[in-house]
């Protein structure tokens, strides 16, 4: 561990003392060996047990925000290794992971009989092998890093990550890849990580061609992943690990729904769920694409964090599997006055004793238009219908973490978001937002224990999601949701006399509830997590927070975005550098007669009045 006075040295140092105070707003706690320094090679910066060197900000970027995708990713690859490895009889070793106590509880009448017992039925004891952290193991995990950049990713895999082959972090970059091989011989992990100067749909397609599968594939991309998924499906070995990060969200959100049927193949509609809807758009896209080659997936951990989504998922072969893949996809209908919404399965399957019958979906779930507002609905999909992630999985990364607390910068929201995960519906695809139950009716918001418990009591399941802060998962139907906002209306009044009536509230409030709801909280409205305030969900740390600009062919990085985003800011009254040459524009706003700044306006009135006056007129001479 670093000494403090030695941080306390470094910290005086201006890039330091920057990187600190940015790191301190992301996390909330500077870790004492998180830090960077300027050397003769570039600036080194030190996440979990790698050090990596950025020569130049203008060839690469490191974003302190993700370090909890990275964090994550080598949970999960531990656990995963820890699986997959147990079933070969090798053990991980994870340094400062205490031993997990096994409590023997002895039943018997007599605790002589029950100790005798046990020494005579014991098996003898199976000679199993370890494998360490940065030791090649023979019979380890296969990992592909297909979007390496500085290699920072891979260098953890292969400091923090037990029981590997072998790591290769590729790029198509010639700069990022003499990067890629400085970082490796800087670390001292050439015995397990390989630079690789390619293409990483051809490194993919070769190892498919050569038998030679990948047991762990991570792609986090700029942007989309979508070019990458066919290769990444064929190439990975059976029941080996897929960990994918999207950061389209707008693209995945509904901003362009025929841009996401083009990569995807799905309709993304704009929503207030449309975070969800987002990690089942890839899943669906995920499982579509491996049915081709007689596979599936079996989603572990999907998570919507920060500015983009993670999926870790295992592939699988099997014919008979493929076949149910239709009946776990679905269309959402999604009504746009109220946001009500119905999903529609797009296969079924039955069992008929030990056979399995197959048959299209009947539908559609909803009229032409919506039972409660009379609005018009909106198609989108397919999307995931089937669960998110395996509790159980989750289960043994939460008590991992418990043995190890330490290990991670970030474990404290790792150990939130994953409490979430457990504590969510795993059957209830999508979920209402209070705030747009409230605006639909117009009136104020309920508190979420209040309706959680108006929805307990009417004998239904609730929980959170940790997609988003204020959702609500429910099994209840929409005719419930709507009947206990009509109770809180009761409880709330509007004024009903300025309700139009083509607006959703007035249709929606001419109805009589059917049950009487009940507002009194109850304690088990109030889910573990939030209970013991888990770090669940974190403010933006910083302006212009989220993804950085994308890298240039030639290795640069584009202007940024923010700079962008002054150009266009204020133009009209804030003289800048920038849009000093706006004078030779003529003002649209003074030639429709609604521009008030007058000689401060950027723009030119001169032209405006020029362009009026060579406008042709009509034949009475009035303008045309």
């Amino acid at each position: 561990m670093c000494p403090w006075a030695a941080l306390h040295r470094l910290s005086a140092l201006p890039r330091v003392a920057t990187f600190l105070s940015r790191t301190a707003k992301v996390f909330g706690k500077v870790s004492p060996c998180t830090y960077s320094m300027e050397s003769a090679e570039g600036t080194i910066i030190n996440e979990g047990k790698a050090s990596v060197i950025f020569p130049s900000a203008n060839q690469v970027f490191y974003n302190p925000v993700q370090e909890f995708n990275r964090d994550l990713t080598c949970a999960v690859i531990t656990e995963f290794a820890r699986l997959q490895l147990s079933q070969k009889g090798i053990t991980i070793l994870v340094p400062g992971e205490r031993e997990e106590q096994k409590l023997v509880v002895n039943l018997s009448e007599t605790g002589e009989e029950k100790a005798n017992s046990s020494q005579e039925e014991s098996p003898a004891p199976i000679n199993r092998t370890t494998a360490g952290v940065g030791e090649p193991c023979s019979e380890g995990l296969r990992v592909l890093e297909g979007l390496a950049a500085s290699g920072l990713r891979s260098i953890r895999f292969a400091r923090e990550v037990p029981g590997l082959h072998s790591v290769i972090a590729n790029d198509f970059s010639t700069s990022a890849v003499e990067l890629i091989k400085k970082n490796i011989e800087f670390n001292s992990v050439g015995s397990l990580v390989t630079a690789s100067y390619s293409d990483a749909r051809m490194v993919m397609y070769s190892r498919r061609e050569t038998r030679e599968l990948f047991d762990v594939i991570d792609l986090d991309p700029y942007g989309s992943p979508a070019m990458f998924l066919d290769a990444a499906v064929q190439s990975v070995s059976e029941g080996g690990l897929l960990c994918i990060t999207c950061t389209d969200m707008a693209v995945l959100a509904g901003n362009s729904g025929e841009t996401c049927y083009s990569k995807y193949g799905a309709m993304s509609i704009k929503s207030k769920y449309c975070h969800e809807m987002a990690l089942r758009i890839l899943l669906h896209s995920l499982d579509l694409r491996s049915n081709c080659y007689q596979r599936y997936i079996v989603p572990l951990l999907c998570v919507s964090v920060d500015f983009y989504i993670r999926v870790f998922v295992r592939v699988f072969t099997g014919q008979a599997k493929v076949k149910m893949s239709a009946s776990k996809q679905a269309l959402v209908y999604n009504c746009v006055g109220c946001g009500t919404y119905h999903l529609q399965r797009m296969g079924r399957a039955t069992s008929h004793g030990n056979n399995m019958k197959y048959s299209p979906a009947t539908g559609p779930p909803v009229t032409a238009n919506c039972e409660f507002c009379q609005q018009r609905h909106q198609l989108g999909g397919p999307v995931w219908a089937e669960p998110l992630h395996d509790n159980d999985f989750v289960e043994r990364i939460l008590s991992a973490l418990d043995r190890n607390p330490k290990r991670f910068n970030t474990s404290e929201r790792i150990q939130g978001v994953l409490s979430m995960v457990t504590e969510e519906l795993s059957d209830v695809p999508l979920y209402y937002t209070l705030d747009n139950l409230s605006s639909v009716i117009r009136c104020n918001t309920p508190s979420l224990l209040q309706f959680r418990s108006a929805v307990l009591h009417a004998g239904h399941r609730a929980s959170l999601s940790h997609a988003c802060k204020n959702a609500v998962k429910t099994d209840a139907a929409p005719s419930v949701i709507w009947d206990i906002m009509r109770c809180w209306e009761k409880l709330n009044p509007v004024k009903r006399e300025k309700l139009s009536e083509t607006c959703p509230a007035f249709h929606i409030l001419n109805k009589e509830p059917r049950i009487q709801a009940c507002f009194d909280v109850r304690e088990d409205a109030n889910p573990k997590s939030r209970k013991m305030g888990l770090k669940r969900f974190q403010e933006n740390p910083e302006a212009n927070w989220g993804p950085k600009a994308r890298a240039k062919a030639g290795g640069g990085i584009s202007s940024k975005l923010e700079d962008k985003r002054k150009q266009h800011q204020n133009k009209r009254k804030t003289a800048s550098p920038d849009n000093g040459d706006l004078k030779g524009f003529p003002c649209k706003r003074h030639k429709e007669g609604s521009c008030e700044l007058g000689e401060s306006c950027r723009y030119s009135h001169t032209l405006s009045d020029q362009a009026q006056e060579e406008a042709p007129s009509a034949p009475d001479g009035s303008p045309p």
